[in-house]
């Protein structure tokens, strides 16, 4: 196996993506690194990200919109994407392990895991729809 040559701009990622809990999008990666790094490429971000997804040092979260977010947290767990402003975040919830083994149960092949994506209204939109709506019923 072919050892991968130490980055500080690949670790100055992680780092990043470490002190971060909202799943940011590659272009938000590029736009924080490259106040550390001014000659930075965003196909070197990019690069960089594809690499350690595959590595399995971050997750990769797609939301089914043809943008991809990334997380620090490689543990299985569960995210919610807000259908109104697009924000991702964790869902607090037990990884369902058992899930695995039933659809095994029902699939001929090897399920190795899982993902699973919740969709709604986040707090914030919620709020701000609700604001809206006792200001109309004000007037």
């Amino acid at each position: 196996m072919k050892t991968l040559k130490y980055s500080r701009q690949r670790e100055s990622i992680k780092e990043f993506l470490a002190t971060r809990k909202d799943h940011p999008t590659a272009d938000t990666v590029y736009v924080n690194i490259r106040q550390l790094y001014p000659n930075i490429s965003l196909g070197t971000v990019y690069r960089n990200l594809s690499l350690l997804a595959s590595l399995g040092e971050i997750c990769k979260v797609s939301c089914g919109d043809g943008v991809e977010h990334f997380d620090s947290n490689t543990e299985p767990h569960y995210h919610f994407i807000c259908r109104e402003c697009g924000c991702v975040q964790d869902v607090p919830l037990d990884p369902l392990n058992d899930l695995d083994r039933m659809a095994s149960n029902r699939f001929e092949g090897t399920i190795e895991g899982h993902t699973t994506l919740f969709f709604g209204t986040c707090r914030n939109c919620t709020e701000k729809v609700q604001k809206t709506l006792d200001k109309r019923e004000a007037i």
